[in-house]
């Protein structure tokens, strides 16, 4: 019974190991994927906010 249960064990720590791998590997494409994009943050947005209005013209765009 001792051989059984540890060789469950094994088997066990395999299927954790291999989980963890493939769950390290979609974190890093997820972090891939998101690198590309800038984080705005509230000044961000209040300094757009402030320049919505320079360069515009008359609602027909000429």
């Amino acid at each position: 019974m001792n051989s059984e249960s540890g060789r469950a064990d094994q088997e066990r720590q395999a299927r954790l190991r291999a989980a963890l791998r493939e769950n390290l590997k979609r974190r890093k494409s997820q972090a891939k994927g998101r690198s590309g994009r800038a984080i705005v943050t509230p000044e961000d947005d209040l300094a757009a906010s402030t320049s919505e209005g320079e360069g515009e013209t008359s609602p027909g765009g000429r």
